[in-house]
Parts: structure tokens; sequence; C-alpha cells
């Protein structure tokens, strides 16, 4: 039931339930997370991150059987999700039913959320890759791209690092904003956490390697079913981004997005990155995915958007300016389709 999240709330304050995602996405892209916060404290992600990698250590023993591998990666799970909804909900708590006047806890809450997404810094990141290219050139741009894939970047041409940064952009569109936001206003605090754990836990060991196959099993598939929702939408935002776009722009196109999402979303081996990859490419007008080598191995992926078997070269650095366009106009209709969401849950 859609005004569900109320719950979380004192009476006087469930309209801010369904607010609170739509403020979290302002507050993130206005401030960020300042860089002297996290040279002190850190961020979630990296304390979540921590536990993660302490239960690897401990509990992905190389000698266990898959099956008993597997057990204690869900159980590894269980705790982790365990701890971050127990501490988030003890403070999403403390600061609108606790002793702060809510002149401070409820703005407190809202930078909380926002450090869930990551609406600014996807971009500076992204973008940071096309000012290593026009200044440094091709190594520039490989060294900048590696920061944000996990593929082999010593090999890629421009058009392959330019292709690899905006797949990156296109797919964290999906999982950095739009999911998080998406669960900040199902959810509350406890609800974005909780995804934000999800998440990394699936970044950090949900691989199909010989070391992650089975303890990171329970996190990838838990991953798959929470980005369900947001990939379709991440999808649909871009499509509607690049509409409004092509009414200036005839490098865009809302109709070729919808077509290449409808022709090409299911063809990535994720269940949700190709809807976001295809809305992306079919926008633009350009490809995506295809071969790529990831530690070594030679990954024989479809082509997403433009025709098969042709175009691999026609990625441009105008194509990532581009993107981040596409992209930044994206958030946009993001915050405006959960603002509307939250006033109708705020009626209820």
């Amino acid at each position: 039931m859609i005004a569900s999240p109320s719950l979380l709330f004192n009476a006087p304050f469930a309209p801010l339930s369904g607010l609170l995602a739509p403020l979290a996405l302002a507050a993130e892209a206005i401030f960020g997370y300042p860089p002297r916060l996290f040279a002190v404290i850190g961020h979630p992600v990296s304390w979540i991150g921590a536990f993660i990698a302490f239960a690897d250590r401990t509990f992905n023993r190389d000698g266990d059987s898959f099956a008993l591998r597997r057990l204690a990666g869900f159980g590894a799970l269980i705790v982790l999700l365990t701890i971050v909804f127990l501490v988030s909900s003890a403070l999403q708590t403390f600061l609108i039913r606790g002793v702060l006047p809510l002149s401070i806890g409820i703005p407190l809450l809202i930078l909380c959320a926002s450090t869930l997404v990551a609406q600014r810094s996807l971009h500076d990141h992204v973008a940071a890759i096309g000012a290593a290219l026009d200044a440094e050139g091709l190594e520039g741009g490989r060294r900048m791209v590696a920061r944000i894939v996990g593929r082999d970047v010593t090999g890629l041409d421009e058009a392959g690092v330019l292709r690899a940064a905006i797949e990156s952009l296109a797919e964290n569109f999906s999982d950095g904003i739009v999911a998080p936001a998406f669960w900040l206003m199902l959810g509350g605090l406890p609800g974005g956490s909780l995804y934000k754990a999800i998440n990394t836990a699936d970044s950090m060991i949900g691989h199909r390697t010989k070391r992650h196959a089975a303890f990171g099993y329970a996190s990838a598939k838990l991953d798959d079913l929470v980005n369900w929702p947001a990939a379709r939408l991440a999808a649909g935002l871009l499509c509607g981004a690049a509409l409004l776009l092509e009414q200036s722009d005839a490098c865009f196109s809302g109709r070729r997005a919808w077509t290449i999402l409808r022709r090409d979303a299911h063809g990535h081996p994720s269940p949700n990155a190709g809807w976001p990859e295809a809305a992306m490419a079919g926008a633009l007008g350009r490809r995506l995915g295809g071969p790529r080598i990831y530690a070594g191995r030679l990954v024989e992926d479809q082509w997403i958007g433009g025709a098969m078997g042709a175009g691999a070269a026609l990625m441009t650095r105008a194509d990532l300016d581009r993107a981040l366009r596409l992209y930044r106009l994206a958030c946009g209709l993001n915050g405006l389709v959960l603002l509307a969401c939250g006033l109708i849950i705020a009626q209820m």
C-alpha cells in the first residue's frame, strides 16, 4: 500500500515520508558529500563495504564446500541488513521523534538521506573522463574511466573509453540515483539504507568468479530483485528526457530510445542493466555494450543500439557531453516524479 511509509513517522510529520526522497535529491545536488567529511569519517557506503570485506575474509573460506560458502554468504547478508536496518531506524527515530528540535532533526534527516544518492558525484566522475581525454589524451581517459568501471581498460581506444563511461553513467543512473530514491520514498531512511547495503554487497561480492559465485549468490539475486522497478523507471526517464531534448537538438530521439529499449534491453546479461543502457544508446543513436575484457577474459556481450556489427567507431567525444546533458535532465525528471508522488502520499 503506497501510504505505508507514513507509519515510519509521527502523524503530524507523516507527509515527510513521501517528500524525503525528492528533498534528499535536492540536497545532494546542491551540497554533494564534502570531501573533508569523507576524509574524517568516511561514507555510509565505505562503512558498509568494510563490514562486507570483513565477512568475505572471515567466512568465505576456500576449503569449504560450495553449499557451505553459499550459506555463509546468505548469513552474512542477513547480519548486514539487520545491522543497517536497526541503525538507520534508530537514527530516523532519534531525528524526528527524539530530543532534537524538529527544525534541526528534519534537515539532518534529509542530509543523512542525501548520502544514499549520488547524482552530483556520478556526474563529476563521468565529466572528469572527458576532461582527462581533452587534457591528457587517451592515457588520461583510460586512467579516469578505470575508476568507475571493472573492465580492463588498457586496450581501449577513445571510442571504447567513451562507451565505457556512458555505459557506467546509464547503469549508475539507475543503481545510484533512481533506485535509492525509490526505496527512500517507500521506506524512509531504513528503506534507502537497506537498498544501499544490498547494492554495495552485490558490487563487492556478487560476481560469478571462483571466489564469489557461492558467497555472493544471495547478494546478487537480492540486488536483481530490488533493482527491478528502478531499472525500468530509469529507462523511462531517459526516454522522456530524450523526447524533450529532441525538440532543440536532433542528435537526441525519444522515439529511437523507446525502440532500442524494447529491442535490446533483454539482450544484456543483467536483468536490469540493459534497460537504462538501451534507453541511453537509443537516445544518443550510438552503440553500447559489446565485447569487453574482465580480468584477462574476453566477455562476448551483445551490442545494444545501432546496427549489429557496424558503427563501433561512431562514438565521439561530443557524445559524452550529450550523455551528461541527457543524464542531467533525467535526474530533474526523476526529482519531479518523486515530488509528485510525495505530494500524493502527503494527502493520504
